[in-house]
């Protein structure tokens, strides 16, 4: 989604009884997203807008009822979903650090240390939602949110954006649903079903390698320079033919290069499992004791005490699907991105097309320590 939108567009929460707009965070092609108070507890919250109508489709429920379901600290809360005569809202935590690929753009790269900090956390979390039944299908830099912590020396992670999220109770993965840069062989080549725990795996790979490297491990030089359908095609080629290397300009160790290794492998049999990475000595080094049992207590004693129902949340996005009287919202920017709700086989998000971590300019990421002792939960908080 663009950064902000560049037209005003009218509050879509004028005089509503329980939420104020802050200001505006982003915007795409299928919705916008606000920074909103709640005016009952004053907490912060981010809240999604899609427009009323048709395009609240089996995604969207897809989208509300998956997240509804995890409860984690490395996982972006879910808060409830409510209407508006226009919009149908989609509340949730907000996590104030920006996204990881701001983070490591504005670094241009992160030392072991802190790429490992983040890895951690990313594979703790989404060992969670798999084991809740949840794959989600669009692993990547910009859907990792961060959130600031007093006293540690690096932010939190907490994954966000369910919207290709697939329950396995569903059925099995069979959409070609993602981003490229991020996506494995198995799902560009898919014909029928893949298996999605498997996929997401591979965009851990692909995330700890951009951390990292500060570039997509199958884009050269070359393709780079490239625009549009050549540059996806050239990369596409490129993942299916494992064309991919570590660079010799960066010093990453013999154990993080083991892992990268068993990571970004072609044929998803042979790739390590999530319990194979937990286990594996370079996700090991400074990993708090505690933090291997937590999904199991999580799992064990999840309250959903408070939480919207299933049945309230079908109610409102079954009313959702019904269009508004009027419809005035405009989109400043329309392209497609990758909030849309229908496969993207054949497409790369903005920041693919527009910008290169490998390119970034700004000042170093904060200075990588060890992780730090437990609050709220969180591997490293």
């Amino acid at each position: 989604m663009t950064s902000m939108m560049s037209t005003q567009q009218p509050d879509p929460l004028k005089d509503h009884p329980k939420y104020a707009k802050v200001q505006p965070l982003s915007s795409g092609s299928f919705g916008f997203v606000h920074l909103c108070k709640n005016l009952q507890t004053g907490e912060l919250v981010a809240i999604k807008f899609l427009e009323r109508g048709e395009r609240v489709n089996k995604y969207v429920e897809t989208e509300v009822l998956n997240h509804r379901m995890l409860r984690h600290p490395h996982v972006i809360e879910f808060k409830e979903v409510f209407l508006t005569p226009e919009y149908i809202c989609i509340c949730m935590e907000y996590a104030s650090g920006g996204n990881l690929f701001g983070y490591v753009q504005r670094a241009v790269r992160l030392k072991e240390p802190a790429a490992r900090w983040f890895f951690q956390q990313l594979c703790i979390g989404l060992d969670y939602c798999h084991r809740r039944g949840v794959v989600n299908r669009d692993i990547k830099l910009e859907n990792t949110l961060l959130t600031m912590v007093p006293g540690l020396p690096l932010p939190l992670l907490k994954i966000c954006d369910f919207g290709y999220s697939k329950a396995h109770f569903m059925s099995a993965p069979k959409s070609k649903v993602g981003t490229l840069a991020y996506m494995a062989p198995e799902v560009i080549r898919a014909t029928d079903q893949y298996a999605g725990q498997a996929a997401d795996i591979w965009s851990c790979g692909v995330m700890l390698y951009v951390m990292l490297f500060g570039a997509y491990p199958f884009e050269s030089t070359q393709t780079r320079h490239q625009q549009g359908k050549a540059r996806m095609d050239s990369m596409m080629q490129r993942i299916l033919r494992m064309e991919w290397s570590i660079p010799a300009d960066v010093e990453v160790s013999p154990e993080c290069r083991d892992l990268l290794c068993k990571l970004l492998v072609g044929d998803p049999r042979h790739r390590l499992s999530m319990s194979q990475i937990q286990q594996h000595p370079w996700f090991l080094t400074n990993l708090p004791p505690d933090a291997l049992a937590m999904n199991d207590n999580f799992l064990a004693h999840t309250d959903y005490t408070g939480v919207q129902s299933e049945d309230e949340i079908r109610a409102v996005l079954a009313s959702a699907a019904i269009p508004a009287p009027s419809s005035k919202f405009a989109f400043a920017n329309a392209a497609a991105d990758d909030e849309n709700y229908e496969d993207l086989d054949a497409a790369i998000d903005d920041e693919m097309a527009h910008g290169q971590p490998s390119g970034a300019k700004g000042r170093p990421g904060q200075a990588a320590r060890a992780p730090g002792q437990g609050n709220g939960g969180a591997v490293h908080a």
